[in-house]
């Protein structure tokens, strides 16, 4: 298995453009005219100024503050590089606030305190309280985690959580129950062995006695050995509280026998001798990170029988934080929560555990390169399975209930659920499963234009990122130069670089050329030019000839230009039935636009294949299709000469008998929004519109750029559909990331 590979300057890169840092901040409500900033700030504002200053829970209907988290840290203990201060903590806990975002919906923001004093952060994190609706401590070092944690839970009225130790501690636990179920054991007769005596280990073991495992059955070890009643050296009143009656001294010696192994130490820890002294079916979460304490082959190979999890994402069982510290909050927040207590923490745990019992659905299983099912690889859900949104919150939210930290209880816990699955961004999951697909698929991909460095760094992050084999069309000593120059220097030997001066297929690209061309003008001169010189021409050929699986280009010519090139191999003209697709990503909403490449005045007939082509692209992104015929009339009003056409296309499709719902002619808003279309009883679409029909190349290309520039929506496209190979033309203001997209489709084959 292989870990995904970066480079010092990608990671950079990355966090540098196109603007410094991993997010921004923008309004919620509108600011456009005079009213609505007398509403926002001054005079408007008073009015729950004075409601919270009566009643100050009006705070969670009024302001920001119920989903509204801080990730607050000091950088005295940053993943596993240690103590590098506040400020060079800053990308982690930026990172942090939007994993936040990403799989629960909730609003976090950063605070760094630059002091090793508890005491300061204490009082800090105190006074900034009313701001926030909970707070996720960070990266803060064993043993003043323990002391501001506590303290603050005693002092505030909102969530405290230290994730480091409650949130490994919840995903371990998930794990554990699972694991028992499978091997047969229960948690009350397990002998347990812990190694790391530190915020997550304290914390792990703190939970997993809560939930039935005996004192006397579990023994932690620190770096001296067994934490034993008596023992003196390198003790505190955290690692004493776990301080066990045994005669073990040492972790050699804690292993023999043991049925559960918990490491949250280093590298190496763990041999195979101490593996095999444990009891039968032994369970052994090895979860240093970045490497474990023995790695699952390993254990493995000295115990069949072990059941094996760990940190890492290229191994089975990953314990990760990510899973547990969004949905946690996020069920705390929506009952306003005083405290995240140990019933709502086991409460996350079981549900994980239930979660990884069920079916997975199979995008998340492609995901993973693998059939997933609840057995000895499958004890824990993945990170990107879409049903823990609406999964583990509502099991947080009801253990808050019951036992009384909730000021807001949800009295419509269906109503709630439907409410979560609403609450995500689509985008996301549909963008996650075309990866996935394309990784699945490890298509060899063709980059024709290898003198660009943008193109040169998106066929890298095309085969570090486990998508398959880049292909690159250049000189070799070109490519090298400019890989050198953008950083990537040992790229060069992960890359196929092809071209005509080295290729033994030449021959046989320029007699396949020449039998299409011949009799449109084109000699055997001309012919060779193409075939050797133009670089487009010749990853066409490569296609063509199955030497690639897929081809990706346009990001150095204009689109046109480069279709018109490709028509050389391929039949890719509008007689042909090709259409260019666009999706757009913007607010969560996702709209395909067609036709945007091909199509200059597309006919009523026109129309309506372009319909049939923009379905499958929706359907390939896994969107089921709702089309509508764009226009500025509405079902025959204005009547216009211009707008005869949009009307005529849905009556094409009716003579058809197609498989998806359509309807026009209409405007955008009626279109897109269910308040415009709810005028219009009789429409045949059941919601609103995610595939755009426009009347014309000019109006695709104004809508896009429209929504590109002043909305800030991400354009993907256009999706080329309808050529017999994968071909996907860039634009060529492409980044490198919207290359990597250009890429990506093409290998999930979208024609």
């Amino acid at each position: 298995m292989s870990r995904n590979k970066f480079t010092t300057e990608e990671a950079l890169a990355y966090h540098h453009l196109p603007i410094p840092g991993k997010y921004a901040i923008s309004a919620s409500k509108p600011m456009a005219t005079q009213a609505d900033l007398s509403l926002a700030y001054s005079p408007g504002v008073a009015v729950p100024v004075q409601a919270i200053a009566d009643d100050p829970q009006a705070a969670y209907d009024y302001t920001a503050k119920g989903n509204m988290v801080a990730v607050v840290s000091n950088g005295t203990a940053i993943l596993g590089m240690g103590n590098l201060g506040a400020l060079a903590s800053k990308p982690v806990m930026e990172g942090k606030a939007v994993l936040f975002k990403r799989f629960a919906d909730v609003n976090a923001i950063d605070i760094l305190l630059d002091t090793e004093d508890p005491e300061e952060i204490i009082q800090a994190v105190r006074l900034m309280g009313p701001t926030f609706g909970g707070i996720n401590l960070e990266d803060i070092k064993a043993p003043e985690c323990f002391i501001i944690e506590s303290r603050l839970k005693e002092i505030m009225d909102i969530p405290v959580f230290h994730d480091d130790q409650h949130g490994t501690a919840v995903i371990c636990a998930a794990g554990l129950i699972n694991a028992l179920e499978l091997s047969g054991k229960r948690i009350e007769e397990c002998r347990i062995v812990l190694n790391g005596a530190g915020a997550a280990g304290i914390a792990c073991l703190e939970l997993i006695k809560s939930m039935g495992a005996k004192h006397d059955n579990c023994l932690m070890c620190d770096t001296k050995g067994v934490i034993w009643q008596g023992r003196t050296e390198g003790m505190n009143q955290w690692k004493s509280a776990h301080a066990a009656r045994t005669d073990a001294r040492t972790l050699e010696d804690a292993m023999v026998g043991a049925d559960v192994f918990l490491g949250v130490s280093a590298k190496g820890a763990v041999t195979s001798a101490m593996v095999a002294s444990m009891a039968d079916n032994p369970v052994i979460f090895a979860m240093a990170n970045p490497d474990p304490e023995i790695t699952p082959e390993e254990a493995q190979a000295v115990r069949a029988d072990a059941i094996v999890a760990t940190g890492r994402s290229d191994y089975p069982n990953q314990v990760n934080n990510v899973l547990g510290f969004p949905y946690l909050f996020r069920g705390a927040l929506d009952i306003n929560a005083r405290a995240i207590n140990d019933e709502m923490k086991i409460a996350c745990a079981r549900a994980l555990a239930e979660l990884a019992r069920e079916d997975v659905p199979d995008e998340v299983a492609m995901a993973y390169g693998r059939k997933l099912s609840f057995g000895r690889d499958y004890i824990i859900p993945t990170p990107f399975d879409p049903r823990l949104i609406h999964t583990i919150p509502p099991a947080v939210a009801k253990a808050g209930m019951d036992t009384g930290v909730a000021r807001r209880p949800i009295i419509d816990m269906d109503g709630y659920i439907q409410a979560l699955k609403a609450r995500m961004d689509p985008t996301a999951s549909i963008l996650q499963s075309i990866h996935a697909r394309a990784k699945q698929k490890q298509s060899r991909m063709i980059f024709a234009e290898g003198d660009d460095e943008r193109v040169l760094r998106a066929a890298v992050n095309y085969q570090r990122g486990g998508y398959g084999q880049a292909l690159v069309v250049g000189r070799e000593d070109d490519v090298r130069a400019k890989l050198e120059a953008a950083g990537l220097g040992d790229a060069v030997r992960e890359l196929s670089v092809v071209n005509a001066g080295n290729t033994r297929h030449l021959e046989a690209y320029k007699t396949f050329l020449y039998e299409r061309l011949q009799r449109q003008g084109h000699d055997m001169k001309d012919v060779h030019r193409l075939a050797a010189r133009n670089r487009h021409v010749f990853a066409a050929l490569m296609l063509a000839h199955g030497h690639g699986d897929a081809l990706v280009t346009g990001a150095t010519r204009k689109s046109a230009h480069v279709l018109g090139l490709i028509n050389h191999v391929f039949d890719a003209r509008a007689k042909d039935g090709v259409a260019g697709v666009t999706a757009l990503l913007h607010n969560g909403r996702i709209v395909l636009i067609a036709d945007t490449l091909v199509h200059e005045w597309p006919s009523d007939t026109d129309l309506a294949d372009i319909a049939t082509r923009a379905a499958s692209v929706a359907r390939h992104l896994g969107l089921e299709p709702r089309v509508a015929f764009v226009s500025f009339s509405t079902f025959g009003y204005p009547v216009s000469e211009r707008s005869e056409k949009m009307h005529l296309a849905p009556d094409i499709l009716d003579a058809r008998g197609v498989d998806f719902e359509y309807e026009g002619e209409m405007t955008v808003d009626v279109a897109l929004n269910p308040a415009a279309a709810a005028h219009y009883p009789f429409s045949r679409l059941s919601g609103p519109a995610n595939v755009l029909v426009v009347p014309a190349r000019h109006s695709a290309s104004i809508s896009v750029k429209l929504m590109q520039e002043m909305a800030g929506a991400t354009v993907i496209g256009p999706i080329l559909a309808g050529v017999p190979k994968p071909i996907q033309i860039c634009s060529t203001g492409s980044t490198v990331n919207d290359i990597v997209n250009m890429a990506v489709m093409a290998a999930c084959e979208i024609v």
